[in-house]
């Protein structure tokens, strides 16, 4: 008999099969990211219920099959962060963190604290209070959990002291390059300044729970170097930009 798996989950996307199936990505607690099929979830108003929206946090019951995909048998809501459908840009920003976590995620490698995270982020993004600054920790602490840190504490290539005005990041080195070792950036390398450099070095604590919480509110120029240095590291790791950045830079909150 086909054992039945029980998991956490958090729905990553959805995809219509035929006339009446769909196929779900999941972001489970124990089993990692994994699709499962939901036979007759489009024809069915009482077998899902419209728990399958994207960012819904369920439990669910998944049977093994013989194809890649699980059996969703069964599932029912622990918190639909309703929150989310009020606002275009928490829906658009849930968007780009399911996305990040989907693409930083192989088929059914186990990242509790991954799914944790994710939680939480749509927990914030819900109640309207994920600044820019905790967004940049969420970003910095998924990367974590993938086994993927930057170095941000030292020169990623000699290992020495990086401080002063303007500090070099090259995402293809993996992190910062000092004054010495800063011949040897790549084109992608990001100037940061003082500000800018203190704004990711807390950011990446706060994601790694050093500190409680995530940095204040930066000035905009800090936030621009910031997030130029983010966006092009997760460029470089993920082999491609995520495609939730046009919908962000639809909405205004990406340049």
């Amino acid at each position: 008999m086909t054992q039945e798996l029980r998991d956490r989950a958090i729905v990553l996307g959805t995809v219509d099969y035929g006339e009446s199936d769909r196929i779900v990505t999941l972001l489970t607690r124990d089993h990692g990211k994994v699709g499962a099929f939901a036979r007759g979830a489009r024809a069915s108003r009482r077998r899902f219920a419209g728990a399958l929206l994207p960012f819904t946090l369920l439990e669910v019951r998944l049977v093994p099959r013989r194809s890649d995909l699980f059996g969703l048998s069964s599932c029912a809501i622990e918190e639909s962060f309703a929150g989310l459908r009020d606002s275009l840009e928490a829906i658009s920003l849930a968007g780009h963190a399911a996305e990040l976590c989907r693409e930083l995620c192989k088929e059914r490698e186990p990242h509790p604290e991954l799914f944790e995270r994710l939680r939480a982020h749509l927990a914030a993004l819900a109640s309207g209070e994920a600044g820019e600054a905790e967004r940049l920790a969420f970003e910095l602490g998924a990367v974590a959990d993938a086994g993927l840190s930057p170095r941000l504490d030292a020169c990623v290539r000699c290992g020495g002291g990086v401080e002063g005005a303007r500090a070099c990041f090259d995402p293809e080195a993996g992190g910062l390059l000092c004054a010495r070792c800063e011949f040897a950036a790549s084109g992608q390398s990001v100037r940061l300044g003082t500000e800018a450099l203190e704004l990711l070095r807390q950011a990446q604590l706060a994601a790694l729970a050093v500190r409680e919480g995530a940095p204040g509110e930066p000035r905009v120029e800090a936030r621009r170097e910031a997030r130029q240095a983010v966006r092009r590291y997760l460029r470089h790791v993920l082999g491609k930009e995520l495609r939730s950045l046009a919908v962000l830079r639809q909405v205004g909150l990406e340049p």
